[in-house]
């Protein structure tokens, strides 16, 4: 595994470790009238920012990699930031949009850098993680109204 493939999977854990914390604060702070719908929308979103978290850090180590796994660590390589318990119910989910986009560009400069180093099995995990947050990206935009957005292809 080379360096630079190391580091985009390190980056990923810490993103996905940021994510799960910041999905649960949505999912604690969020009200509203759209309380029912996004509080179990957010369960969904950290169980499965969990897995995801836990796919590539066990991948990291098949591979002979130290996945990163302090808090520490993960604020620091994260490219996501944590939320702040003051936003609104559309700004938690415009704010997951957002994060989400910045994932997504993550994921695919991991997966180039698993095309570089010929690894085709890290660049099919990366993949299929991409590919449910686009579609989560694409349901969220949808829930706030915008029928026509397309963050991922940004």
């Amino acid at each position: 595994m080379s360096a630079a493939l190391n580091k985009e999977l390190n980056k990923q854990v810490a993103t996905w470790s940021v994510m799960y914390t910041k999905l649960h604060n949505f999912h604690w702070y969020v009200k509203g009238p759209s309380f029912f719908t996004l509080h179990a929308k957010f369960e969904e979103l950290y169980n499965e920012a969990t897995l995801n978290m836990d796919e590539i850090a066990e991948r990291l180590l098949t591979l002979g990699g130290k996945p990163t796994a302090t808090l520490k660590e993960h604020l620091e390589l994260s490219e996501v930031k944590e939320a702040s318990s003051k936003e609104s119910a559309d700004d938690m989910v415009q704010t997951v949009v957002d994060d989400f986009d910045k994932i997504m560009k993550s994921l695919k400069k991991g997966m180039e850098e698993a095309a570089k180093d010929e690894d085709d099995m890290t660049e099919d995990v990366l993949n299929a993680i991409y590919q449910k947050t686009e579609k989560h990206q694409w349901m969220l935009n949808a829930f706030l109204g915008d029928t026509n957005a397309n963050t991922a292809k940004k």
